[in-house]
């Protein structure tokens, strides 16, 4: 995490800006209709800077019951002045582990419920920049770790969103596991499900090892995976395995890892068997067997001796129940 930059006062001392990912320094814009751009951000701080130069992000760290304080721009390029609404949001997981907010419709609860603005409601002038400030009430039974959110703004139909990243002061736990792991021979890929058991944002990388009866399958060193894993979400993701045996028994080993010490591995065993082959072999042994059994018994029957007229009819007697066989 890079170093925190030294604050301005004291109502700001535990407000850093810092990155929550690696990204490009540029602001949430939005189209206004035609060429017009508006575009919301973090305030660069003191309003001379273009807010492209400035912090991409909110970081904010306190103890419960801190009150933070900060300040979004919003700037309006157009010729005509612009009506901004302002709201704060809760962070959560898509089921593929993209980053995603609250619904405007959905009451947040978390982060977004502690954001208060001195404006709900902004008019922006035209070609010009304004400064809303905003505080961030830590309550005092928020528990630590991560609560990341963020501040969205929406006008003319258009909606943008500036990440609000909260740490809460307490002991952290960065913690992961790897669950439900299965072979999807016919899609040709790995399913799982990540979830974190911690209280802090994390960033999993996988490694990914099969083992067949002749040997070694798959081996793939650990990769960063496109995933935001919010404390307690669970995300269903895939691995692609495209060159799968068609017959084989492999045994397959997750291993997921993240900064802080998390780590988890979890195994599954497959059997690749080409059902369509083993279907036609066993109708063809049974073809087989069935031809085989009519060979025997016409041979046996062609080996034992003529019966005599007197047995054929003593045979027809016996059947009609008057006489007896010898």
């Amino acid at each position: 995490m890079p170093p925190k930059p030294p604050t301005t006062s004291s109502a700001r001392a535990a407000l850093v800006a810092l990155a929550l990912v690696a990204a490009a320094a540029t602001p949430a814009y939005a189209d206004g209709g035609g060429s017009e751009r508006w575009s919301a951000a973090p305030s660069s701080g003191g309003g001379t800077r273009p807010a492209k130069d400035g912090r991409p992000y909110f970081y904010a760290e306190g103890t419960p019951g801190t009150v933070l304080q900060d300040t979004l721009s919003v700037t309006n390029p157009g010729p005509r002045p612009r009506t901004v609404a302002l709201r704060g949001a809760d962070a959560d997981n898509t089921g593929s582990g993209a980053f995603s907010l609250t619904p405007a419709k959905g009451k947040p609860e978390d982060t977004g419920a502690w954001i208060t603005f001195a404006k709900k409601r902004v008019t922006v002038p035209a070609r010009t920049r304004a400064e809303v400030p905003f505080t961030l009430t830590v309550p005092a039974g928020a528990l630590p770790g991560d609560h990341p959110g963020a501040i969205v703004a929406s006008s003319g139909g258009h909606t943008v969103g500036v990440r609000v990243h909260l740490r809460v002061g307490g002991p952290t736990l960065s913690a992961l596991t790897v669950e439900r792991v299965r072979v999807d021979e016919d899609a040709g890929r790995i399913t799982y499900d990540l979830v974190n058991r911690g209280n802090t944002v994390l960033t999993p990388k996988l490694a990914v090892h099969a083992e067949g009866v002749f040997g070694t399958l798959v081996d793939r060193p650990a990769r960063t995976l496109p995933v935001e894993l919010l404390p307690g979400r669970r995300v269903s993701l895939t691995e692609p395995w495209p060159d799968a045996p068609a017959f084989d028994a492999a045994d397959v080993r997750l291993t997921a890892t993240a900064a802080g010490g998390a780590r988890d591995t979890a195994k599954a065993s497959h059997r690749f068997v080409p059902w369509g082959a083993v279907a036609g072999g066993a109708a063809l042994l049974a073809a087989a067997a069935a031809a085989y059994r009519l060979v025997r018994r016409r041979r046996r029957d062609a080996a034992a001796p003529p019966e005599s007229e007197e047995q054929d009819v003593a045979r027809e007697l016996a059947t009609a129940g008057t006489g007896e066989v010898r």
